[in-house]
């Protein structure tokens, strides 16, 4: 198997290879060559979504460097529960915040880590944040001392609790507060790859979802959860996916793509409007990034944006089978204040977005996808349910270290000044 850049000049790589170099030298994105397709026999026997992973993530790694230790890298990475719970007889919650970080980034930064760790060469991981990236980063990453994690993250525009989780780590892993939103942290990021001489001295390379390791182990759970639903109910769910920079998202039309029993994809996002009104208008159209109470998803010029246009590059490709909708800061506190007397359930910010579009749907047969612990936003969900939320043990660990970050303006050489 070989990958792509989305803008098809720069050369065809492995998967190993393109992992390494992050972003194409024409700045595109790296996306498989083709998608090999299954049939719902080909996962007969496999029940856990570590043993359907290994299957569905197998063309992919045909001769690559890592091929033999495919097994060996979904075990590791793969190494907690994710589960359906059906909170309807036809709707079913994705929970995906099982990980030590308790959210759905836990599952790409482990395998990216997996991946990485097995790969020879000094290696920076450069990410920016825009809440949960950069902890599951340094959560993963943290377990090999032996690659540098570098994190940036907007000030005052993540939870207290999720800056906890970005700077508690020491040692090999930094972390900036940048003086801006998150599209200045993700600009400052594609400004360092492309400097190729400061990129090539760092050994850089990137865990955000711009990364093929981010986005390839993603749709392992779509695929497990769209088997597992069709196994329990006998029919083929939606996904509802609460998205900002659409990794997530991508995932799940890649997974589509690959036969699993998908049949429709949502998209809820918060106000930052750029996707549903590409749906719209069927014109591209990145705007400002827009504070919100779902700030992990506060982003107004999604770099995956072009991953979903290669693949599906006419607006009327994309209508048949996906549909995108904004969801303003008032219908996700009202979402999150009678989720428990309506749904027995208390959500996060980011998956309220995901549960209001479920409450406006008539047809059956959906997954919300529920990317966060409410815990981790506390400021927000507290308030509004009227009661303090239970904290899971792996982020209390992570709670109770201390805390240490330094600030830096919104510019690539900063970060360098930073560095030196």
């Amino acid at each position: 198997m070989r990958f792509r850049s989305t803008r098809s000049t720069s050369p065809m790589l492995t998967l190993s290879e393109a992992i390494q170099a992050s972003l194409a030298p024409d700045g595109g994105l790296y996306v498989p060559e083709s998608f090999p397709t299954f049939e719902i026999g080909d996962f007969d026997g496999r029940e856990s979504w570590s043993e359907i992973g290994a299957k569905l993530l197998e063309p992919f790694f045909s001769g690559d460097a890592l091929q033999p230790l495919l097994g060996e890298i979904c075990r590791e990475a793969f190494n907690f529960p994710i589960s359906l719970n059906y909170i309807s007889d036809d709707t079913a919650v994705l929970e995906l915040f099982h990980g030590p970080t308790a959210a759905f980034k836990d599952v790409g930064a482990r395998f990216l880590a997996a991946c990485v760790s097995r790969l020879p060469g000094r290696r920076t991981v450069l990410v920016a944040t825009s809440g949960d990236t950069g902890g599951a980063v340094a959560a993963a990453f943290h377990e090999h001392p032996e690659i540098t994690v570098v994190i940036l993250f907007p000030k005052n525009r993540v939870s207290r609790r999720q800056q906890n989780q970005l700077t508690c780590w020491g040692e090999s892993v930094r972390a900036f507060a940048v003086r801006g939103d998150f599209d200045d942290c993700q600009r400052v990021v594609k400004t360092a790859f492309r400097n190729k001489e400061w990129a090539e001295a760092q050994g850089l390379l990137s865990a955000n979802s711009i990364n093929l390791g981010r986005i390839l182990p993603q749709t392992v759970y779509y695929a497990a959860a769209s088997i597992w639903y069709l196994r329990q109910r006998g029919a083929p769910p939606g996904f509802i996916i609460p998205t900002g920079n659409l990794g997530n998202a991508v995932a799940a039309f890649w997974a589509r793509e690959m036969g699993p029993p998908v049949r429709q994809i949502i998209l809820a996002t918060n106000a930052n409007y750029a996707v549903p009104n590409y749906f719209a208008s069927g014109s591209w159209e990145p705007h400002q990034n827009i504070p919100t109470l779902a700030n992990a998803m506060d982003v107004g010029n999604p770099s995956n944006m072009e991953r979903l246009l290669h693949l599906h590059p006419e607006v009327s490709e994309l209508r048949r089978i996906a549909q995108a909708f904004s969801v303003s800061d008032e219908e996700i506190a009202s979402t999150i204040a009678r989720g428990g007397a309506r749904w027995q359930q208390t959500w996060c910010p980011h998956t309220a977005t995901a549960v209001h579009v479920r409450e406006s749907l008539v047809a059956p047969h959906w997954i919300i996808v529920a990317t966060a612990h409410p815990a981790k936003f506390e400021s927000v969900v507290e308030p509004l349910i009227g009661e303090p939320l239970a904290v899971p043990p792996s982020l209390t660990k992570l709670l109770e270290k201390p805390s240490y970050f330094e600030e830096i303006d919104p510019e690539f050489e900063a970060l360098v000044v930073a560095l030196q």
